[in-house]
C-alpha cells in the first residue's frame, strides 16, 4: 500500500505526518510518499523526509499514485477528481458544517475520513485532533494577548512602584480553555473563567482559575465534551455575569463552539464598549462566526479602544510541534485500519473507524450528516 502526504495550502504551515512517524510506517511495509516541500514551512526539509525512508513526489504523481491521501485542510474539489480509484482521503473536513461538499466527494467514490470527526471517547484520545490542535491554540492566545495588551500580565514590585497583574476572563473550558487559563496563569494573570458545563469547575480551579458560575446550566456529557444550546432564561443570566466580568477584564478569550453550528455570542457591541482602553480579545471561534459581535473572521480590529484578534488556526502559526501531535494522532488512527501485511483493511465494526468515515462506496454514511 502507498500512503501519500500532502503539501498543505498557502497559510497552512502545518503536515499531516512528520518523519518519526514515516519511519514507523514503513516499518508496518507501507510505502511512503511525500510531496516535495510539504515539510518546509514547519522547519522539516525534504532531506530529512528522505532519510525518513519517504519518497520525494510531485503533487500530481502522489494524487494518482497513492492510496491512501492524507492533508489537514481540505483537498481543493479540482484535485478530488485526480484521486486514485477508490482512494482514501483523511484530513480536517468539518463535515456538518460542508455537507454540499461531502456530497461531491461520494459522488466521487472516494472514502473520506474527517479527523475532527473521530468520536470523543476514551479509546480515541489518542486520535483526537481537535484537543491537540486546540492544545496549541490556547496557548498560543495567551501569547498574542499578551504581545497587543499595553501592560504586563504579572505583579511587578519594581522602585518606580507596585504594578498590578493583569485581569483575564477565559470563556469555554474546554481544552483550549484550559491551556489558556494555564498559559496566563504562569504568566502572572489573574485568571477567571465560565463554561455553562458546572463539571469543569474542578479543572479550572486546579489550574488556578476562578470558576464564574451561573446557575440554571443544562449539561449533557452525550455532547462529547462541549455546551449544548441553553434556555434563554440562562441566556440571560449568562449575559448579565459576563458582562461584569468583561468590562472588567484587561484581556477576554474566547472558545465557545456548538458543533455544526455558528458560534454563540456572547460579547455584544455594548460590552465592548464599557471595557477598559487598551483591553484585548481573543476570539477562538472566528472561524464559526466569533463569540464577539465585533470579530472579523481573518483580522485584527480596533474598535472602541479595544482589539480585538480573530484567531481561527493558530495551531498552523507553531507548525512544528502541531504536526507533531496530529502526526501521533493520524499514527493512532491508521493503526486501526492497516493491517499486519501494510494493507488497507477498513474494520466498519470498530466504533472509531465507523463514527470518523464521512463518505464510503459512493455515499455519505456519517450518521450525523445523515440526520441533520
Amino acid at each position: 500500500m502507498t500512503l501519500g502526504v500532502l503539501k498543505e495550502p498557502a497559510g497552512e504551515q502545518r503536515i499531516a505526518l512528520t518523519p518519526d512517524v514515516v519511519k514507523q510506517l514503513i516499518a508496518k511495509q507501507v510505502n511512503i510518499f511525500v510531496e516535495s516541500g510539504a515539510g518546509e514551512s514547519a522547519s522539516l526539509p525534504d532531506a530529512v523526509f528522505a532519510e525518513s525512508g519517504a519518497k520525494m513526489v510531485k503533487r500530481e504523481e502522489l494524487l494518482k499514485s497513492a492510496d491512501v491521501v492524507l492533508g489537514i485542510q481540505p483537498l481543493p474539489v479540482a484535485e478530488t477528481s485526480q484521486l486514485k480509484a477508490g482512494a482514501v482521503l483523511f484530513g480536517m473536513y468539518q463535515p456538518l458544517v460542508h455537507a454540499d461538499r461531502m456530497a461531491e466527494i461520494a459522488q466521487g467514490n472516494t472514502t473520506l475520513f474527517s479527523m475532527d470527526a473521530v468520536p470523543r471517547i476514551t479509546r480515541a484520545q489518542a486520535m483526537d485532533v481537535l484537543s491537540s490542535q486546540s492544545t496549541v491554540s490556547g496557548y498560543k492566545a495567551v501569547l498574542l494577548a499578551a504581545t497587543h495588551l499595553p501592560r504586563f500580565f504579572p505583579m511587578l514590585m519594581t522602585a518606580a512602584g507596585t504594578i498590578a497583574p493583569a485581569r483575564v476572563l477565559v470563556i469555554g473550558a474546554g481544552v483550549a480553555g484550559l491551556q489558556a487559563i494555564a498559559t496566563a496563569k504562569r504568566l502572572g494573570a489573574i485568571v477567571e473563567a465560565f463554561d455553562t458545563r458546572p463539571s469543569v469547575k474542578e479543572q479550572v480551579e486546579s489550574l488556578g482559575g476562578k470558576f464564574v458560575e451561573v446557575a440554571g446550566a443544562v449539561e449533557d456529557k452525550a455532547a462529547g465534551g462541549y455546551a449544548v444550546e441553553q434556555s434563554e432564561e440562562f441566556k440571560q443570566r449568562q449575559s448579565e455575569e459576563l458582562g461584569k466580568r468583561i468590562i472588567a477584564a484587561d484581556v477576554v478569550i474566547t472558545t465557545a463552539l456548538i458543533p455544526g453550528r455558528k458560534a454563540p455570542v456572547l460579547i455584544t457591541t455594548d460590552m465592548v464598549k464599557q471595557m477598559k482602553t487598551g483591553a484585548v480579545i481573543v476570539d477562538l471561534a472566528s472561524a464559526a462566526g466569533g463569540n464577539c459581535e465585533l470579530t472579523r473572521e481573518g483580522e485584527i480590529t480596533s474598535t472602541h479602544g479595544v482589539t480585538i484578534l480573530a484567531a481561527s488556526n493558530l495551531p498552523a502559526t507553531m507548525p512544528q510541534d502541531a504536526s507533531r501531535m496530529y502526526a501521533k494522532n493520524m499514527l493512532n488512527l491508521l493503526n486501526l485500519i492497516i493491517d499486519k501485511e501494510g494493507q488497507l483493511n477498513l474494520n466498519f465494526e470498530d466504533e472509531i473507524v465507523k463514527g470518523s468515515c464521512i463518505t464510503h462506496a459512493g455515499a455519505v454514511v456519517y450518521p450525523a450528516l445523515n440526520k441533520a
